[in-house]
């Protein structure tokens, strides 16, 4: 079992970029230890800024130092990031075109007990609908790194969302084939498909091993680039199967599942069945009790499929 989280990878990418590239600075609100990165808030003290809990300023602040030819990741909860300061990122990173990666750190329901003010079930949904901001949630720490390299690369504004826990592997180092915003096809299958992202990625996989075990031939796509969509390989899985299944860790509305839909509904019409958050107050927990509460799991993903296939 995994014991390394997605943050902790993105402390690990900074660190090894940053003795070479000065240019690497990293804002916190308050989150340095949360967000993982006191290692490198300890290593290059004059590359790093405690912003204290004002969001609002930290995506101000590295949008200013984007356009002084620095290269800002500003590290924050989710659930503040992607509300508290959306003007913000709005305004003086996406219309602007800042080089800004914005980190949603313990996204979805990491948060388990502090309930509804800390899960970010609306961040896919509000950043995603900005113009310019792109939007992504890696499923395992090998993902992580491999798309903080990439986007290490570029110099446009970007989100992505990791949870709080560590999650289990995916991929491995060897078989960790990244291509920037191209969704990962992780088992073919024609007669269902499963599109996920973040951390339901793993839930879809093995839901599909059980899935198989009745004769059931599922497809699972890896869509961790919700924004910019990877249409070639939503409506390729479209095209094969009878009907699809989209499962994430966010509202039900305004989602990856919602973008799914409407672009299989207007190129494609198939069955789809979008598992995620209710549309309403999520319950408390931990996150696998949530999780398993709203069948976001194994056996409900599985579950959902049969009724789509009329099992």
């Amino acid at each position: 079992m995994n014991k390394i989280p997605n943050r902790q990878v993105i402390c690990d990418v900074l660190l090894e970029h940053a003795k070479e590239d000065r240019d690497i600075v990293v804002l916190c609100s308050d989150s340095r230890g949360s967000a993982s990165l006191s290692g490198f808030a300890g290593a290059f003290p004059t590359q790093f800024f405690e912003m204290g809990i004002a969001e609002q300023s930290l995506v101000s602040t590295a949008a200013g130092l984007a356009r002084g030819g620095k290269k800002p990741f500003a590290a924050s909860p989710a659930c503040f990031l992607s509300t508290r300061s959306m003007e913000q990122v709005k305004v003086d990173v996406a219309y602007s075109r800042t080089n800004v990666k914005l980190i949603g750190i313990s996204g979805g329901v990491s948060y388990g007990a502090l309930g509804m003010t800390h899960h970010s079930a609306q961040d896919i949904a509000a950043l995603g609908s900005i113009p310019g901001m792109r939007v992504y949630l890696p499923s395992d720490r090998h993902q992580t790194r491999a798309l903080m390299e990439a986007l290490l690369q570029d110099d446009k504004p970007a989100y992505i969302r990791v949870g709080r826990n560590p999650v289990e592997d995916i991929y491995t180092p060897d078989s960790m084939k990244f291509e920037l915003d191209q969704a990962v096809t992780l088992c073919e299958g024609d007669d269902l498909a499963i599109i996920a992202c973040g951390e339901m990625v793993k839930p879809a996989v093995e839901a599909a091993k059980l899935l198989a075990a009745e004769g059931i031939s599922v497809q699972v796509l890896d869509l961790y680039c919700v924004k910019p969509l990877d249409r070639d390989a939503v409506l390729n899985s479209a095209r094969k199967v009878k009907a699809l299944v989209t499962v994430e860790e966010h509202s039900v509305i305004g989602g990856m599942g919602a973008m799914v839909s409407q672009l299989v509904a207007e190129y494609c019409p198939k069955r789809v069945k979008n598992l995620a958050l209710p549309d309403e107050p999520a319950i408390a927990g931990k996150s696998q009790e949530v999780f398993d509460y709203y069948g976001l799991n194994a056996e409900g993903i599985a579950k959902a499929a049969r009724e789509l296939m009329g099992r």
